[in-house]
């Protein structure tokens, strides 16, 4: 199984071009399930249903919750379909096997008023002032997720034209930004920027303190923290700016398909969770304005 899983995973990282982070979760969850079989003493090429319904049973025993148990036997299922194909295993164990209802969780959103009143938190008297209030202009202004706007490089922003070019592994997208933000991020650029790196080969486009790249738990820090002096109750994180980006987009008459473009959802699906938060206004206009409403 350890020669499988090894060719499974180069799989995953090679052909298929999966992110570190849904590389990491593979791996984690079909290590695990290797060890139950050893301590099971089943060998990987003869597991039966009954053995995944035991496994399920003990995830659920230990107290995981739908969400996680449906990721193990989605990652146990694709194993075992990459076995099959390389003819290494006869049957799928995985097959009938349902994975449990997942309660669709709710994006939690910010009010426009809220994420006016975040962002004018960072105030540009300081270096670290006019970076942060660049760089949470730039997360509401683009939507990008935490990992794409720490990975993001000077030369990734195009402050003439007005845009950011966001790159994903093989996958490149190009976002908008807006006055606000090109404004901070401008100031950012042109005057803290250049004091706060100490290398001048340094490519990142935003930096600690000691003019290295920002980490994903050096920018969660600072949202927290200008939380706290905006004094506002609801639990921020960046992906909240994401979600609020998306919802106040749609609110305001953008078109689905152009937020699933500027958000990098490959399907049309994940983004039609933010369809709940519409302003009531445009129901009303559809039951006016629809033959069949």
């Amino acid at each position: 199984m350890e020669k499988q899983l090894k060719l499974f995973f180069e799989f995953l990282e090679n052909e298929k071009k999966l992110s570190d982070n849904t590389l990491q979760a593979y791996k984690r969850d079909l290590k695990q399930f290797k060890r139950f079989l050893e301590s099971y003493g089943i060998p990987y090429n003869r597991v039966h249903e009954e053995d995944m319904n035991l496994y399920i049973k003990e995830l659920q025993d230990e107290g995981r919750k739908a969400s996680s148990i449906s990721r193990c036997i989605a990652s146990i299922r694709s194993f075992y379909q990459f076995a099959q194909k390389r003819k290494k295993v006869k049957n799928n164990p995985t097959s009938n096997i349902k994975a449990p209802k997942i309660e669709k969780r709710v994006p939690s959103v910010l009010t426009s008023k809220e994420v006016e009143l975040l962002l004018d938190q960072p105030k540009d008297v300081d270096l670290k002032g006019t970076r942060d209030k660049a760089m949470l202009e730039f997360a509401y202004a683009t939507g990008m997720r935490v990992t794409e706007i720490i990975s993001l490089d000077i030369d990734d922003v195009n402050l003439k034209e007005g845009y950011a070019v966001c790159r994903n592994k093989n996958k490149q997208r190009t976002v908008p930004l807006g006055t606000m933000a090109l404004k901070a991020l401008k100031e950012y650029i042109e005057d803290a920027r250049d004091v706060l790196i100490k290398d001048e080969n340094e490519k990142a486009l935003f930096v600690n303190v000691n003019g290295k790249r920002l980490t994903r738990q050096g920018f969660w820090k600072i949202i927290k923290y200008y939380k706290e002096q905006a004094h506002i109750s609801k639990d921020i994180t960046p992906h909240v700016l994401r979600h609020s980006f998306a919802t106040h987009l749609l609110q305001n008459g953008a078109d689905l398909k152009a937020i699933q473009v500027m958000l990098g959802h490959s399907d049309i699906s994940s983004t039609q969770v933010y369809m709940q938060f519409q302003d009531g206004g445009l129901k009303d206009i559809y039951k006016k304005a629809h033959p069949r409403a």
